[in-house]
């Protein structure tokens, strides 16, 4: 008899009963982080920023994998969305098991046009966003004494880049806000980890003047795998540490970048 995916053991599913939610989930990284979380059995909770018709396909195919789900409107700079946020995936789904806090945004600006604005908005972006949503689900963690939370850094938060201190500056804070709360945490039984994806091809890229985008043959010779990197290569390693088998590795920063940053 030909089990359905619903009904495939644990093993297979080794997310089967947990809900996980992934921000900036319409596309790229976050796309392919739910299809990998709802195969390995997660109900999926896709929250985005005015991408309706990206997060309902994305959620369509979560259900293709017999994964359960909802999308998610939510203007994460604002706290009271990010409330109204884990209310709603709460009352629909329950509570939040995993989160993959994947939101942001990549301004580039030189640093002699670096004003206080522009600072705090990439800080906000992408640092202080992942504070609100770490804060707003973790009572129900320690309450259950369960939990993983993934933060999806940036190799430039080590290596740096022109055009990139307060975007970089912002990455490398996730680092330590990962450590802090993996020590905080831990004795809850919350695991806290980092991923820190390279150049990744993803549709956004497209939409960069091309004065700020970097030849893929240029991005390829960083690197000890001589491909580009994909959006799936870095949801292959999140879902593996919200896995149940990863509940004793914790603040932890793994590069996924086909080892352009060897350290």
């Amino acid at each position: 008899m030909t089990l359905t995916r619903s009904e495939l053991p644990l093993a297979a599913r080794p997310l089967q009963g947990r809900t996980a939610l992934v921000t900036g989930a319409a596309t790229g990284i976050g796309a392919a982080t739910v299809k990998a979380l709802a195969a390995a059995g997660a109900t999926v909770a896709i929250s985005h920023f005015a991408q309706i018709d990206q997060a309902r396909a994305v959620l369509e195919q979560a259900r293709r994998l017999g994964a359960d789900g909802i999308e998610v409107n939510a203007d994460l700079t604002d706290p009271d969305a990010v409330t109204l946020l884990i209310s709603q995936v709460t009352s629909e789904l329950g509570p939040v098991d995993i989160l993959v806090n994947n939101a942001g945004a990549y301004p580039r600006i030189p640093w002699d046009q670096t004003d206080e604005h522009a600072w705090a908005h990439a800080l906000d972006l992408n640092l202080t966003i992942h504070y609100r949503t770490s804060h707003a689900v973790t009572p129900s963690m320690v309450q259950r004494r369960w939990g993983h939370i993934i933060n999806v850094s940036s190799v430039n938060a080590r290596t740096g880049r022109p055009g990139l201190t307060a975007y970089s500056t912002a990455k490398a804070g996730l680092i330590g806000l990962t450590r802090s709360l993996a020590r905080e945490l831990g004795p809850h039984g919350i695991c806290v980890n980092t991923v820190l994806p390279g150049a990744i091809q993803v549709d956004a890229e497209t939409t960069l003047p091309a004065h700020h985008r970097t030849r893929p043959e240029d991005q390829i010779t960083r690197r000890c795998i001589p491909r580009r990197g994909q959006p799936e290569d870095v949801a292959a390693a999140i879902a593996f540490l919200a896995g149940p088998s990863t509940s004793f590795i914790t603040g932890r920063s793994l590069h996924i970048d086909g080892g352009w940053y060897l350290h």
